[in-house]
């Protein structure tokens, strides 16, 4: 029976990829460095920025997911993101295991247009340059045949599964939750691509069930037509019957908080993908996978009644 095993269990991503293979009554492994026990799943607790971990963390696996989450920090991304990358490609290879990697899009930087897979990487941020060192260093190593892997990429996150790592599921719906206007980073007036998570988790599973996936980059399954941010704004505050009032959070409101806030400092190297179109198209996915995005209607409905109910 077929191992699949995630690397940086716990997440958004992670959870809703557990639960669709759960449902496929799939041989599962989780592994973070404090992993929480699940029942009928195995876990491992390792730190694969150390190579031995790492191996062991993988060993008999079929597939191996890297949804790894670093804290954000670009001192940390540019200490570990290479030594991660190089431990997984590494002991997947000794392994067996064939890899797939969930990418950002912070390697493409400032795009005048649609992001596909074939869009350049053209990083305007240190963090986009430490995305672009490590997809690249994986693409190398599939290109020489050195590993079995792919890479799978996503827009921003939206859906029904937190408020610690997306952004609008934060400023939105959290702030809708306690009844307070909700907040818009950058330009509410241009167009944003998100990705509905649980989208994204069945579409990892499709791919690493299709031999002919491999080898290749993919954009996971997200919406067509984008919602300008007053428009996703309107229609979950319809949803959650809220006032559609709304805050913006400027550049130099940014600065200031980065002032005293790590994580809000490095907000503002990234500022860019919110003032500007953000459209990211997964035509290739869709198609080849006969997949319909959830749609940002239906999505964000979604969104609103899990987050009723915390």
């Amino acid at each position: 029976m077929k191992l699949h095993t995630i690397l940086g269990a716990g997440g958004s991503v992670a959870n809703e990829l557990l639960a669709v293979l759960t449902s496929h009554h799939e041989n599962i492994r989780l592994v973070s460095r404090n992993v929480k026990p699940v029942d009928g799943v195995e876990t491992v607790r390792a730190d694969i920025t150390d190579y031995k971990q790492a191996l062991q963390a993988v060993e008999n696996s079929s597939v191996v997911y890297l949804l790894t989450g670093l804290k954000y920090d670009v001192r940390v991304w540019a200490e570990k993101w290479p030594v991660i990358m190089t431990n997984v490609i590494n002991a997947c290879r000794e392994s067996g295991a064939k890899l797939i990697f969930f990418d950002n899009v912070y390697m493409y930087g400032k795009v005048d247009g649609v992001m596909t897979e074939q869009t350049p990487f053209n990083p305007v941020s240190r963090k986009g340059e430490i995305r672009a060192l490590i997809a690249t260093k994986l693409l190398d190593e599939i290109a020489n045949k050195n590993i079995t892997a792919l890479i799978a990429r996503s827009a921003d996150f939206y859906g029904p599964v937190g408020f610690s790592t997306s952004v609008a599921n934060l400023l939105v719906f959290k702030n809708f939750k306690k009844r307070k206007h909700a907040q818009w980073l950058g330009n509410p007036n241009v167009p944003h691509s998100f990705t509905y998570v649980p989208d994204a988790a069945r579409a990892l599973y499709m791919l690493a069930n299709s031999e002919d996936a491999f080898g290749q980059t993919w954009h996971l399954p997200t919406a067509p037509h984008p919602l300008t941010g007053e428009e996703f704004i309107h229609q979950a505050a319809t949803a959650m019957q809220a006032d559609s009032s709304y805050n913006k959070l400027s550049g130099w409101l940014v600065w200031i908080g980065g002032l005293f806030d790590r994580t809000i400092k490095e907000l503002q190297e990234m500022l860019y993908q919110n003032e500007y179109p953000y459209i990211f198209d997964s035509t290739k996915f869709d198609t080849a996978f006969h997949f319909e995005p959830t749609s940002y209607k239906n999505g964000i409905i979604e969104t609103a009644i899990w987050t009723l109910r915390q």
